[in-house]
């Protein structure tokens, strides 16, 4: 093995590439159209073109792929995650076009990488499952019954792939046919097979899983835990090992259970055993097939090089460790860096301003950021919305919490939305602090949580704002005369009479305030009130309003903020709220469905249209009962954020129109 080609983009290519490249080996980069500028792109030894933007045109193309490594003359590939990593099809047209597969044999995906077939071998294997339905039947009407047998709540998952995609909770019959529906369009869209299974539904589970590992010569091991149940959309955002409610005795149990399913497939390689834990109870999910996104916290803990080991595997070599040589040391936790907002609903475009701690890439280190940003990055709706991962290893948890916070808090990036401050919300939530977070974490805390967020951004916006606007290089003449300013912030608007003075500003009022401004050397601005100082950063974006041509967009701290200068807007008068509405969309993204249709009646929260974007589906409706006056997009076309999706007229009830 001399040269290899990753299969894949963003982190995890540069991931892959860091450790062929201190082993000796060389690589190559493939990409679409999208990513031709992409760091990983330029890190590799080659690059080569697959052409096309989305990944059905670029990464899922089996034979672009093979192409690109007989043009290059790659002799192995490397999938990475996600795409056709768990694809047995793709791995057999690997191995017969001559190449290494560092990967589970094709044998293994097949038994393992289907949901059904992976709960069928641990039957066998003594494995323990909750029960459910997997067979050929996929009617609504066999699913209907099987859930009555099951009792609800059950969970509606897609057989094929993983990542969160194809799967719906569903608490009563009502609810289960539309679940159906839903999951398994997300399903096909995702993973091009819409078959589904149901089983009853943990009510109050940890997600837990096995990191396993497997050679050529027989030898299967595990390498611990990483608890993984802080999760939105049913995929995580944050990942820790040692789970704070596994002990040793359960850890035994659990690995287990993991090499015995691992062992009765045939498992080679890397791979994950997926648990749901209840007390000391625990039950199979699934087993990927596949490194998996967090596999950085489990490298912290045991200082190996997963990556490494994969390549070392698929060469023939044998495991370096016994399961008795394998040590756990210390406390890890890993954050998913996405571009999203606090609702997660995902964004695209141009991050503005990026810059992070000092840290380490791709190997161990007190603290590691694997990312594939930098400034100027544009960020597209065709792949997922993850960004990066901050990674921290420390002596204990509460030590590991607290030097995540620091490195986020740390962590710019401005431009598009980002889950950074809403991750410092988690963190820094005393139930996460105290280890006691379950999958329903966010779905019964989430609304605090943003709360929390509202009222730091409300405290920030109150004064840091003015520092996006008004910082001056130094020597700047005042202005005897005040700027009068409206700035809109969440749909509301500040009316805010501003006068610029040497060093700073005053707000004039019935109690005037004044702000002093400091220009950093790295361009941010520290903003002080009253002995209270803060660093502000800040960048302005074109507005989405043709009233607010400025949009801004700022941090200071843990605290993310966007606000409009609508100085120039119209003030509204008192029939505003009449006035006739729009619905945008509300990032870039595909249309799968339109529900609508001009002349008719949508009642508040009743879905209008489902926009694809990063790889899920999201469904738009109106706030308010309103007549369709006009639909503008079609099916299958791609919408941009802020376009008009529907005209809907002023609201008003049906009766009245009648």
């Amino acid at each position: 093995m001399k040269k290899i080609l990753i299969a894949n983009r963003g982190e995890i290519a540069r991931r892959v590439i860091a450790t062929a490249h201190r082993l000796g080996l060389d690589t190559v980069a493939v990409h679409s159209d999208a990513d031709a500028g992409a760091l990983h792109v330029r890190e590799a030894t080659v690059a080569y073109a697959l052409g096309g933007d989305t990944s059905a045109d670029s990464y899922l193309r089996v034979d672009k792929l093979l192409a690109a490594a007989k043009a290059t003359g790659a002799d192995a590939i490397h999938p990475g995650y996600g795409f056709l990593s768990e694809d047995a099809g793709f791995a057999r047209a690997v191995l017969a076009a001559g190449l290494s597969w560092i990967g589970p044999p094709p044998a293994a995906i097949d038994a393992l990488g289907s949901k059904a077939a992976a709960k069928a071998l641990a039957g066998r294997q003594g494995v323990p499952c909750l029960p459910g339905y997997a067979g050929e039947d996929q009617s609504d009407a066999r699913f209907v019954s099987e859930a009555d047998r099951i009792g609800y709540p059950v969970m509606v998952k897609a057989v094929a792939g993983g990542g969160g995609r194809g799967m719906r909770l569903v608490t009563e019959p009502a609810a289960l046919s539309a679940a159906l529906a839903s999951a398994r369009s997300e399903a096909l869209a995702g993973f091009g097979n819409g078959d589904l299974l149901i089983e009853r539904a943990a009510r109050h589970p940890r997600h837990v899983e096995v990191q396993v590992f497997a050679d050529t010569h027989g030898q299967v091991i595990h390498l611990g835990e990483r608890d993984c149940s802080v999760q939105r959309r049913h995929q995580k955002i944050i990942e820790e090992a040692p789970s704070p409610a596994v002990s040793p005795e359960l850890r035994a149990r659990m690995g287990e259970c993991a090499v015995a399913l691992a062992r009765g497939a045939g498992y080679v390689g890397a791979g994950t055993v997926e648990f749901l834990l209840e007390g000391t109870e625990f039950f199979l999910m699934e087993m990927n097939t596949r490194l998996q996104v967090e596999h950085p916290v489990t490298e912290a803990l045991t200082g190996l090089d997963l990556v490494e080991w994969q390549i070392r595997v698929a060469r023939g070599e044998p495991l370096p460790l016994t399961q008795q040589q394998v040590r756990l040391q210390g406390h890890a936790i890993e954050v998913r860096l996405c571009a999203e907002d606090e609702n997660y609903v995902p964004h695209a475009g141009r991050i503005r301003h990026f810059s992070a701690p000092a840290a380490a890439a791709f190997e161990r280190g007190a603290l590691r950021f694997d990312h594939a940003i930098e400034s100027g990055s544009e960020v597209t709706p065709y792949y997922d919305a993850m960004l990066g991962k901050l990674i921290v290893h420390a002596a204990t948890r509460a030590q590991a919490i607290d030097a995540l916070l620091t490195a986020l808090a740390q962590t710019e990036l401005l431009g598009l939305p980002c889950n950074r401050g809403f991750l410092m919300a988690c963190l820094g939530d005393a139930r996460f602090r105290r280890g006691e977070a379950l999958i329903s974490f966010l779905a019964e805390h989430g609304d605090a949580l943003r709360q929390s967020l509202l009222k730091q951004e409300l405290l920030a916006h109150d004064w840091c704002a003015l520092a996006a606007i008004f910082a001056r290089e130094p020597g700047t003449l005042p202005c005897t005369f005040a700027t009068p300013l409206r700035l809109s912030h969440r749909d509301e608007v500040s009316a805010l009479a501003v006068r610029p003075r040497a060093g700073g500003l005053e707000l004039l009022g019935e109690a005037p305030r004044q702000i002093d401004l400091q220009r950093l050397p790295d361009g941010a601005v520290r903003c002080t009130e009253a002995g209270v100082a803060r660093r502000v950063r800040a960048v302005a974006v074109a507005g989405t309003r043709p009233d607010a041509p400025r949009r801004w967009h700022a941090q200071a701290g843990g605290v993310d903020w966007w606000f409009d200068d609508v100085s120039f807007e119209p003030v509204a008068g008192p029939g505003a709220a009449l006035a006739a509405t729009e619905l945008r969309a509300p990032f870039n993204g595909r249309v799968v469905r339109i529900a609508a249709a001009p002349g008719q009646w949508l009642a508040a929260s009743e879905v209008a249209l489902v926009i694809e974007s990063m790889k899920l589906e999201h469904s738009l409706s109106v706030r308010a009962d309103a007549q369709v006056a006009e639909l503008l997009v079609a099916e299958g076309q791609q919408v941009s954020s802020g376009q008009v999706l529907l005209r809907l007229p002023a609201p008003a009830t049906q009766e009245a129109a009648q």
